[in-house]
């Protein structure tokens, strides 16, 4: 990795960009440019039922028309599933993944019938069915054609990092908004995640701990609503033998009623604020950003 700071800014085409977008890009773009670095956009598109060509090709024009230059060619999570996949049988041949034949019905059904069942930030967890079946029931289940997600064991892979296991340090704040200081990672909190299911090939947090990786992105700036994502992506890095980049979790950029942005508010996408006149320079100010 280069002394070079590197950001990108990584959305999914499946809907229009909104003002949480624009601030998102914007910042991760001049954090880059004024310390000389790069700034790499990321089509994230591994959820090919959603994903639609229309939505991609505005982000392009979007981020464009703010005035934002990034690196070429743009790298598009759906070119590396055979890479995602190939880190994912790293993890499994190392005895750190089991399969999870549950379904969504399932997992409720168990977590119900547990009293005071388990909670992280994000809700309940998942009870750790699957983890204890046999590799001949497991044989077996695969062999009838159940459908199954494949699961990190999150015991076994925090064992597997030392005894006692090192501390995952989150190095969080690099800006004027929202930093967390030096958080120590926490993933036994979000229990056994999915990292690869059928209907999507892999998950989230597999994906872009890998993309972070090979595109050699020094900081991470994105939302403070994914700051968890950061427990889990920080032992995956550990796992896979990755570095670790500096993470900032900006501001969020809310709706008048208070709410945070989705891509169901229209009247605050990009395109749409475009169509009405807005310029980049008033888009910046509204996000309280420095107009260059």
């Amino acid at each position: 990795m280069t002394d070079a700071i590197v950001t990108r800014f990584a959305p999914s085409p499946t809907g229009h960009l909104h003002l949480g977008h624009a601030y998102a890009a914007i910042f991760a773009h001049d954090l880059a440019k004024a310390q000389g670095g790069r700034f790499l956009l990321r089509i994230e598109d591994i959820d090919q039922g959603r994903v639609r060509p229309a939505f991609e090709k505005q982000i392009y024009e979007d981020l464009t028309w703010l005035g934002l230059m990034w690196e070429k060619p743009v790298r598009r999570q759906s070119d590396h599933m055979d890479l995602y996949r190939s880190e994912l049988s790293r993890l499994s041949a190392a005895g750190l993944t089991y399969p999870c034949f549950c379904t969504r019905k399932d997992i409720q059904r168990e977590i119900k019938a547990i009293p005071s069942a388990p909670h992280g930030p994000e809700g309940a967890l998942y009870p750790g069915t699957c983890r204890h079946l046999s590799e001949t029931e497991r044989a077996q289940r695969k062999a009838n054609g159940d459908a199954y997600a494949i699961r990190l064991n999150v015991e076994a892979a925090l064992g597997s990092l030392g005894d006692p296991e090192p501390y995952l340090y989150i190095e969080d704040g690099c800006g004027p908004h929202g930093e967390h200081g030096l958080q120590i990672g926490e993933p036994h909190l979000f229990g056994d995640i999915v990292l690869g299911r059928k209907d999507v090939g892999v998950s989230y947090h597999l994906a872009v701990t890998v993309d972070d990786h090979r595109q050699g992105v020094t900081h991470v700036t994105r939302g403070e609503d994914l700051f968890h994502a950061a427990h889990i992506q920080r032992l995956l890095q550990e796992l896979l033998g990755y570095t670790a980049p500096i993470y900032h979790h900006h501001k969020l950029i809310l709706h008048n009623s208070g709410r945070r942005l989705a891509k169901r508010d229209q009247d605050l996408t990009i395109k749409h604020l475009r169509e009405e006149g807005i310029t980049p320079a008033a888009i910046r100010q509204r996000l309280g950003l420095p107009i260059v």
